[in-house]
């Protein structure tokens, strides 16, 4: 699926701007519109164009700041997994996360500043090496051997709904009417379920829901920096990935290419 969407996402699809309106083209009374992509709230009138250029709220509906990249968990300061979590082995390669925003509400203090709170989904997908089945409804984190059965793909996934606080900086435009954007903020998240999919042979494809220990509250931080509608960003999560003792200080981060940075 996300491989579907990053083929045909171009940069610019996802990219909000500001609406500008020339005063020769638009002689009506101020009114407020609420574009989808865009998302902004702007007057449409000659007399506002002023204001425009100054604060006001924007908001609405969106599709932008779709994130694709690596995932990586982080045992206590390392890379490397402890002997409490080598169960969770996993391929760097297979290893991701995908988020984007549906809506944002927020207020623009002039053409280079935005504050703004968004909302949207992120999914953090691991791709787990041992051929394991971890157990649903469980107090503490128990896996089973599933040898000599072998998994083609032993995906242990969970979904969030996150609501970022970002703060938007923004150069003028350039003569191709493009800007440099760095948008950084904290965000909190709220648990939508866990996942195992498992692929073999013998069992075809299963697939099971559970919570499995995941954090039902995450919070953490993003940044993102790019030009025009494309760029890089980089996510880190301060509190623990799962609820258990035995997982105390494994955290997780990502990093990968943004498409819509505003």
């Amino acid at each position: 699926m996300v491989s579907g969407l990053a083929g045909v996402m171009a940069p610019g699809a996802f990219a909000q701007q500001d609406t500008v309106v020339k005063d020769t083209v638009i002689k009506k009374k101020a009114k407020y519109t609420l574009n989808i992509g865009g998302g902004n709230l702007i007057t449409k009138s000659s007399d506002s164009l002023d204001k425009a250029k100054k604060g006001r709220f924007v908001g609405g509906i969106t599709f932008t700041r779709i994130d694709w990249g690596f995932s990586r968990l982080i045992d206590n300061g390392s890379f490397n997994l402890s002997p409490n979590n080598d169960f969770l082995d996993y391929k760097g390669g297979k290893t991701s996360t995908f988020s984007f925003d549906i809506l944002q509400f927020g207020y623009r203090f002039n053409s280079n500043f935005k504050v703004y709170v968004a909302g949207g989904f992120d999914w953090t997908l691991i791709r787990l090496r041992k051929d394991i089945t971890i157990a649903k409804n469980s107090n503490e984190f128990v896996y089973t051997d599933q040898s000599p059965v072998h998994f083609s793909k032993n995906r242990f996934s969970s979904s969030y709904v996150h609501i970022p606080l970002n703060f938007e900086f923004r150069t003028n435009e350039n003569k191709n009417g493009k800007r440099f954007y760095l948008v950084l903020g904290p965000e909190v998240s709220f648990l939508l379920n866990g996942k195992i999919k498992q692929i073999s042979e013998e069992r075809g494809k299963e697939k099971q829901y559970d919570s499995y220990h995941f954090q039902s509250v995450r919070y953490g931080g993003t940044v993102r920096f790019g030009y025009g509608g494309l760029g890089l960003f980089t996510k880190y999560y301060f509190n623990d990935m799962f609820t258990t003792s035995q997982q105390a200080g494994l955290k997780n981060m990502s990093f990968g290419v943004t498409f819509g940075l505003n």
